[in-house]
């Protein structure tokens, strides 16, 4: 294969065959394109886009590029989520043992953040010893004894994507529907799932920014999982604000950690403000899940069997073991907040009054990685203590002196240089704007 006819090919609008995009595919796995080849086909990609046909044949492709799990001795309905990224959004943390709990058997395989999105991945490992690479064996057993697994992507699987997902993160390719179809369902396909729900974010902090695009990716993810054999369903959420009111790694967790045990004891947040888009959100997907596993009929039941899962703390209890089936030690959330160990906190308070009626929630993720919350480049290291709290969210009144947000800061020299950053993510006026509604569309 030519790499340069590849990529001129590309750049010049013409569709690729489907033996192009397997050698493509194989050109990533035994180096025959350079990184800087790679990345230049994906800006051609990003502009030029895929057609169905060549976005099926690259999401098959790549899903074949490494093992593919067959979990079919695993007894119970194995359903799958994912989402399209957001800001605070820590929903599979949750989900995952909800439905674990509703019967389901949930055998997750994760991504690390992108851009200015958060990354499960990251969440995960902000939790001490808790491993995200297993072996075949221990993924299997964590599924059936747990009901519930979490794992990133080991060099085994779909290791295609796996090269192509970490250089989107720092090229600018991210927001691209093809890439971001082929690059989910290929994961999916190779964990061995038999039914995804997937959470297509939209809004100002999703990859999405507007309603038909994320309508056309959700309908695209759809039709190509069809195709290939995986039935999905897809929710339109929204995210032109942070989900919950944590954004940071370990922070995240520990609003997770809130949520399971229905109770608030590790942060301190004014105004008694509450996770009740993020439990929403969660439970409405755990709903779709049980409908795809054949749990429950409507979204009514299936509402109600993950409410009554919440109430009951089971979903706690299988968070705890699935902590320590993996490596880490339930004993960590015995002080969790301990989590942020090394961290100075900073108050914002509000240089105005009126209505918090706009948040920038895309450069309010930029700003954890300024933080040291994200990455720059592929190399980077994550410190998962660095965040924030929200104290406000959409269409709430603020008055001046109000605290807007509390930082999470390693070095107290910075507060003032990221306060400034986060008061720009704001817009306060003195009239109050509806509020979006959060879950939009479910497509089938």
């Amino acid at each position: 294969m030519n790499p340069s006819k590849l990529i001129k090919k590309k750049r010049d609008g013409h569709e690729l065959n489907v033996e192009e995009i397997q050698l493509f595919v194989d050109a990533l796995q035994n180096g025959a394109m350079a990184d800087y080849q790679v990345t230049s086909l994906l800006m051609a990609i990003f502009f030029q886009g895929l057609t169905f046909q060549e976005t099926v044949a690259l999401t098959s492709s790549m899903a074949k590029s490494g093992v593919q799990y067959d979990l079919s001795s695993i007894q119970g309905p194995k359903i799958d989520k994912h989402s399209t990224g957001g800001v605070g959004d820590k929903v599979s943390l949750i989900l995952a043992p909800l439905a674990a709990a509703c019967g389901l058997k949930v055998p997750m395989m994760s991504g690390r953040g992108l851009g200015h999105t958060g990354g499960t991945l990251d969440k995960l490992q902000a939790i001490p010893g808790f491993e995200i690479l297993l072996s075949r064996e221990k993924f299997d057993h964590v599924l059936a004894n747990v009901g519930c697994v979490m794992i990133g992507q080991d060099e085994k699987i779909a290791p295609a994507d796996k090269k192509l997902y970490s250089l989107r993160d720092v090229t600018g390719t991210v927001e691209c529907i093809p890439l971001i179809t082929s690059s989910i369902l290929s994961k999916k396909i190779a964990e061995g799932t038999e039914g995804l729900v997937m959470d297509i974010k939209v809004g100002n902090g999703a990859l999405m920014h507007t309603k038909k695009n994320a309508r056309a990716l959700g309908q695209m993810i759809v039709k190509v999982s069809k195709k290939l054999g995986l039935p999905c369903q897809a929710v339109i959420t929204n995210m032109d604000q942070p989900l919950g009111y944590a954004v940071g790694n370990a922070v995240e967790v520990l609003e997770c950690v809130e949520v399971m045990q229905g109770k608030r004891p590790f942060i301190e947040v004014p105004n008694n403000l509450t996770s009740s888009d993020l439990r929403e959100v969660t439970v409405h997907l755990c709903a779709q899940m049980l409908i795809l596993g054949k749990k429950v009929r409507t979204i009514n039941e299936g509402r109600k069997m993950a409410q009554n899962a919440l109430a009951s703390g089971e979903v706690w209890k299988r968070f705890l073991l699935l902590v320590e089936a993996q490596g880490g030690s339930a004993s960590t959330f015995d002080h969790p907040e301990k989590l942020l160990t090394g961290t100075t906190k900073h108050v914002i308070r509000s240089k105005k009054t009126g209505y918090l009626n706009a948040i920038q929630s895309e450069e309010m993720g930029y700003l954890l990685v300024e933080m040291g919350g994200g990455r720059k480049k592929v190399t980077d290291t994550i410190d998962p203590a660095v965040g924030f709290l929200l104290h406000r969210k959409l269409g709430s009144r603020v008055k001046t002196g109000d605290p807007l947000a509390t930082l999470f800061v390693r070095n107290s020299a910075d507060s003032a240089q990221f306060e400034r950053l986060f008061l720009n993510t704001l817009e306060i006026h003195s009239a109050r704007k509806p509020v979006p509604k959060l879950i939009q569309e479910t497509l089938t």
